[in-house]
């Protein structure tokens, strides 16, 4: 049984500072990717959502001379690290299971490899999942955190996902 809907998280206002820093539709979407992923490789889909829909909320942001710095912030990030950390202590707060959180976080933690030394790390499925799930939606120069969505259009599209989460279903249609 889910102890905390995505509607929950998203409707928490350090959920929302931190999204709308990193790109709300992004993170929408990439939640979407993750569910169809997690039923397709017969993984935990609340968890895979949960954590691809938190994956970015560690972003900081990087400027040089008042302009965003794309190869700054690739040189110097640790958005991963930062959004595990925020998307636990959110997730506790919210009264998500204990192991659910850790499990989440460290999806988060592993979606991407940008700050961890050279070599090779083996994820496990939820993990694998998150990953591939941000980068079916990456777009160069990191132009995908900059697509927009209303406050209200990402409720409703996190409130169906909400519902095919407790169903079992599948989106019948393009996401964001």
């Amino acid at each position: 049984m889910r102890k905390v809907t995505l509607s929950e998280i998203l409707d928490h206002p350090i959920a929302q500072k931190y999204l709308k820093r990193s790109g709300m539709a992004h993170a929408v979407s990439v939640a979407y990717h993750a569910y169809r992923l997690s039923l397709q490789e017969g993984v935990d889909s609340d968890r895979a959502a949960k954590a691809a829909l938190l994956h970015d909320i560690g972003h900081y942001e990087w400027y040089t001379d008042g302009e965003w710095d794309y190869e700054e912030y690739k040189k110097n990030d640790i958005h991963a690290i930062k959004g595990a950390e925020r998307a636990h202590k959110l997730l506790i707060r919210l009264g998500e299971d204990r192991a659910a959180a850790k499990e989440i976080a460290l999806a988060i933690l592993l979606h991407t490899d940008s700050y961890l030394p050279d070599g090779q790390l083996t994820k496990n499925s939820l993990q694998m999942v998150v990953k591939r799930a941000d980068e079916l939606d990456e777009e160069p120069g990191g132009a995908h955190h900059y697509r927009t969505i209303s406050l209200e259009k990402a409720r409703q599209k996190i409130q169906e996902l909400d519902r095919l989460i407790e169903k079992g279903e599948r989106p019948l249609k393009r996401t964001v």
